[in-house]
């Protein structure tokens, strides 16, 4: 009798265990609110000097063999040597070619917030407002956003998430 209570007992731990499944529900709202800053980005684009050339004789009218240069350099400029070639030999075939580009001066000081500068590229932004700027989440959950003035953003979020785990 004790064999056949043991092995009844046995048997009832074996069954199945519970589904233990689970149902996950997250809700999120956000609102962000953004007036950018001022600012000004300047790049100075330098000089530069190029010369090539092939069945020639350069001179700059001092020096033969004289192939150019920036020369003196005044507020960040270079002054290059004028360079002239002439064909070597007659009948020859020959090339010459030579490029000058000129950089942006140097100037005492930055250029303002909003103002232009004298360089090749620049990038002046001027500060933002936040005018009527405004966002909210009611208790209910509804978003609001109010665009503001220049330079301003107004971004609102909401965000429902289910999970179902088995």
């Amino acid at each position: 009798m004790k064999k056949a209570i043991l092995a009844f007992g046995m048997l009832l731990m074996t069954g199945t265990a519970a589904n233990a499944g689970a149902l996950t529900h997250k809700l999120s709202s956000s609102v962000q609110l953004t007036v950018d800053a001022a600012a000004t980005r300047a790049v100075r684009v330098g000089s530069s000097y190029s010369v090539s050339g092939n069945g020639v004789s350069t001179t700059d009218g001092t020096n033969a063999g004289a192939v150019g240069g920036l020369g003196a350099i005044s507020s960040g400029i270079g002054s290059p040597a004028n360079i002239t070639a002439t064909q070597a030999t007659s009948g020859n075939s020959f090339s010459f070619s030579q490029s000058y580009l000129e950089g942006d001066a140097l100037s005492g000081s930055a250029p303002t917030v909003g103002a232009v500068a004298n360089y090749s590229d620049l990038t002046s932004t001027t500060a933002g407002t936040a005018g009527s700027l405004a966002g909210t989440i009611d208790t209910a959950g509804a978003i609001s956003v109010t665009a503001g003035g220049a330079g301003s953003s107004a971004v609102g979020q909401f965000v429902s998430e289910i999970s179902i785990f088995d």
